[in-house]
């Protein structure tokens, strides 16, 4: 089985907050586009925090407009289907945080979409590459963490997107 391959990031040079995944799963590695499955919470919340909406590039740009970057903690790895738990961390490549934060120095929070992508990163990228960056977990927006609800992780979202300082 061929890995499957991330996407490059959605990001702006003066970016302050990166939200990161572990992987596109099949539906968005079919559409091309983060977060793709109809029922994962991911752009419901955007729209919900930051009135994101529109088509897949508006939506992009409309993070890009927040200062928000989006990409995945994984460049590849195998993962047959789309459950993190499908990850075969043999062959998990992480993606060169070292060179991404030497470039958008103003990033100042990382925050998880989920357990999985929060522990890919605490063992798979150095720390010094991230030690004066405050990292939150935030719970999964994918369909298949049915246990929490919504309203509870949009709260939970809300919480771990406020900025650290005002935007300029």
């Amino acid at each position: 089985m061929e890995p499957s391959e991330g996407f490059p990031p959605i990001v702006r040079p003066d970016a302050r907050i990166l939200i990161l995944g572990s992987l596109p799963g099949q539906k968005s590695l079919t559409d091309q586009e983060y977060y793709a499955h109809p029922q994962n919470a991911f752009w419901p919340i955007m729209a919900h925090l930051f009135g994101i909406s529109g088509d897949y590039d508006e939506r992009c740009a409309r993070l890009r407009d927040k200062r928000l970057a989006l990409w995945d903690v994984l460049r590849a790895s195998i993962r047959p289907g789309s459950l993190d738990s499908d990850i075969q961390k043999e062959s998990a490549m992480a993606n060169d945080f070292r060179a991404f934060l030497s470039v958008h120095t103003q990033i100042e929070r990382i925050a998880f979409n989920g357990k999985k992508a929060e522990q890919l990163f605490r063992t798979m990228v150095p720390n010094r590459d991230f030690e004066k960056i405050q990292l939150v977990g935030l719970p999964s927006t994918s369909p298949a963490y049915a246990a929490m609800p919504f309203a509870s992780k949009l709260s939970r979202w809300r919480t771990g997107l406020e900025t650290v300082r005002p935007a300029s």
